[in-house]
């Protein structure tokens, strides 16, 4: 027997997205590479444009991915699925990064916009904010809520280390906010298998 779907508030998924990624961002090795394009090019506009471009690409796919994975599974073993998949992320979410930061290219003969959009699209390939989205784009509609809520996310994480750099990174309490990404991820999948 089909359930109804749960009644949802009119952005809800944007702001849950929004939410998800931002606390997954923080001392993330995207995050990391923000310091280093920052450090190096000091060029703050192009560094956030192609910040913006490539977490667009990276989650719309993550997003598409996971309602077409949604799309052919039952409701409820998309239920325990997406909700586990919530708690795994919340362990995930604990762990600190242990990748070194990816080195920025050299300004030779591409713009630091496209050096960003490459570099950030590379780094974001299977790390945990991709994941998530795949998550939220399974279990969230509409599903471009999912994708500018996800975007905002990594916006909202990236930008002030862009414009800020090394001193407002060093100030960041990166355990604590691991530690409420890893709550909010356990309290979405939580709610999922309890519904």
């Amino acid at each position: 027997m089909r359930h109804p779907a749960p009644r949802r508030f009119p952005l809800q998924a944007f702001l849950v997205s929004l939410g998800a990624v931002a606390l997954a961002e923080i001392g993330d090795k995207t995050q990391l590479l923000s310091l280093v394009f920052a450090a190096k090019f000091r060029k703050p506009w192009p560094i956030c444009a192609g910040i913006l471009v490539a977490s667009l690409l990276s989650h719309a796919i993550a997003a598409e991915a996971g309602a077409w994975l949604a799309h052919w599974m039952t409701p409820e073993v998309q239920r325990w699925l997406i909700g586990l998949s919530f708690l795994a992320v919340a362990g995930w979410a604990l762990l600190p990064e242990n990748e070194e930061p990816v080195d920025a290219p050299p300004r030779r003969g591409r713009g630091v916009f496209v050096a960003t959009v490459i570099a950030f699209f590379l780094a974001e390939l299977g790390d945990r904010t991709q994941i998530a989205t795949v998550v939220l784009g399974a279990h969230y509609r509409p599903l471009w809520q999912v994708i500018a809520g996800s975007t905002a996310g990594m916006l909202v994480a990236n930008v002030p280390v862009v414009f800020l750099g090394a001193r407002f990174a060093a100030r960041l309490p990166l355990r604590a906010t691991r530690l409420a990404a890893a709550v909010l991820f356990a309290a979405l999948g939580v709610w999922i298998l309890l519904r």
